[in-house]
């Protein structure tokens, strides 16, 4: 399979991306791929803070993501902006994110795992969910969505997905030379994360250098890779 050149990471959250795939989406970058972001909920319940307002919550992490993006040089962000902790399959959902695909005709499309058991965020779920029936069969089939035919987009076939938070994972990214910029990504979410400091700079090369330690590895990130049929 060729080299993909083009690539879609659609994210639960403004910041979910980060934490899960910062490194490889920064060495994408470096690489000169053109990769795009997919933000599929708007953030405002993420804060335990009783004083804040919601749309100004939204407001400021969309400011936040649009700094990651600088940090790293993405091609393009996304905002669906459906409301925090209120994802569900459905055909809205679903279309808006065939839309996106159609649009930017990704060759890889990463996202989150649907399938971690048990106790998990059903923004994660779903996200994750529906995004791997938009790639199939819903971007491929022309029947599917017919008004965006009308409206010039084609159908479009994705070769690869990548899934972040992986419940069995089967490959591994080496991101070391990636770190510092990753780290700078991920601290854009100040409004999640908070200030920078060592101290949590040193959790996350510790948590990188354990998956990166099985792999060969001085730092890497894992992904369970799907090699799409044609």
């Amino acid at each position: 399979m060729a080299e993909p050149e083009s690539i879609m990471v659609v994210t639960p959250h403004p910041d979910d991306s980060e934490s899960a795939a910062g490194g490889t989406i920064a060495k994408w970058c470096a690489e000169g791929k053109k990769v795009t972001l997919v933000v599929c909920t708007n953030g405002d319940k993420g804060s335990s803070d009783r004083s804040v307002i919601p749309a100004e919550l939204a407001e400021l992490r969309e400011k936040e993501t649009l700094e990651a993006a600088r940090v790293y040089g993405l091609a393009g962000v996304e905002f669906l902006r459906f409301p925090d902790q209120a994802l569900d399959d459905t055909d809205e959902f679903r279309e808006r994110l065939v839309w996106a695909i159609r649009t930017y005709k990704p060759d890889l499309l990463m996202c989150i795992d649907p399938g971690r058991p048990y106790i998990r965020h059903r923004d994660h779920y779903y996200s994750g969910r529906v995004t791997l029936d938009a790639v199939f069969p819903y971007s491929r089939d022309h029947l599917a969505y017919p008004q965006h035919l009308e409206a010039g987009l084609e159908p479009h076939k994705i070769e690869e997905i990548w899934l972040f938070r992986p419940q069995e994972p089967n490959m591994y990214v080496d991101v070391t030379d990636y770190f510092e910029t990753r780290q700078n990504a991920l601290h854009s979410h100040f409004s999640q994360v908070g200030a920078r400091s060592e101290e949590r700079d040193e959790r996350s090369r510790k948590r990188l250098a354990e998956t990166g330690e099985e792999n060969g590895m001085e730092l890497a990130e894992s992904f369970m890779k799907i090699e799409m049929f044609r």
